[in-house]
Formats: C-alpha cells, structure tokens, sequence
C-alpha cells in the first residue's frame, strides 16, 4: 500500500507537471504529454490494456496510471523508435507493470546487464578505434 501511495505521489508526466486530479479526459492528457487526441485513440486500438475508463457520457477517463503507460508508449514510439508491433511485443515480453516501475530501464537493450556491457564495451571500442586511426 505504501509503495502505490509513494508512486502516486510521485506521478509525473514527462513534461514534469504533476499529476493532482483523480480523473482526466482526453484533451487534458493530450495537453500534458504532448499526444493528439486522435493519436491516444489509435493507440487504444492497438494497445487494448491501454482503454481507460469511460463515463456514463462515454467519455474517457485517465487516471494517473494510465496517463503514465502514455508515456511509456510515447518513449518506446518516439525515444526508442520501436514500431507499434515492436513495441507491443517489448510491452508483452517485459511487462508493464515492471516498465513503469523502472523507467530507467533500456528498453531498446532489454533488461539483460551483460548484454549491456557487451553493448557498451563494443562502443567504446569502436570510439578507441576511431580516435587511433
């Protein structure tokens, strides 16, 4: 319970603002993460753990956690450039719940830290390489 209240407190969008209300609509996560509304319903078709919840009026409700997986999908999209396929199965592969519990995971690397020394150290090299010739 104390780990669900500290996150919610600590809930923030990339542009940094933080997240007060309980519920926000369409236009007001448009507004604060910088996606069309358009584009959020797409990704509601495609992303289909991805639908908030809907008023009476049908209208589409955000709760910070859902606010937060929109921006997880703007940075595996546009950050990571993963295609909306690559993404979905990334999403499948290491979880949600465990992405936005670690938002400093490389997702383009994988959660592996071998192959990321291995990545790194074959950087480095080639930037030796490239400094000798």
């Amino acid at each position: 319970m104390a780990r669900r209240s500290a996150r919610k407190a600590a809930s923030r969008t990339e542009a940094g603002k933080a997240l007060e209300k309980r519920y926000y609509r369409i236009g007001e996560v448009a507004e604060l993460t910088g996606i069309k509304p358009y584009v959020l319903r797409y990704w509601e078709s495609e992303f289909r753990w991805m639908a908030p919840a809907k008023s009476r009026s049908k209208q589409r409700l955000y709760r910070a956690r859902d606010i937060e997986v929109v921006e997880l999908i703007k940075r595996l999209l546009y950050a990571e450039r993963f295609t909306i396929e690559g993404a979905k199965k990334k999403l499948r592969e290491i979880g949600v719940d465990k992405a936005l519990d670690a938002p400093q995971l490389d997702l383009a690397l994988g959660g592996d830290p071998g192959a990321q020394l291995r990545h790194i150290k074959r950087a480095l090299l080639e930037v030796r390489s490239a400094l000798l010739a």
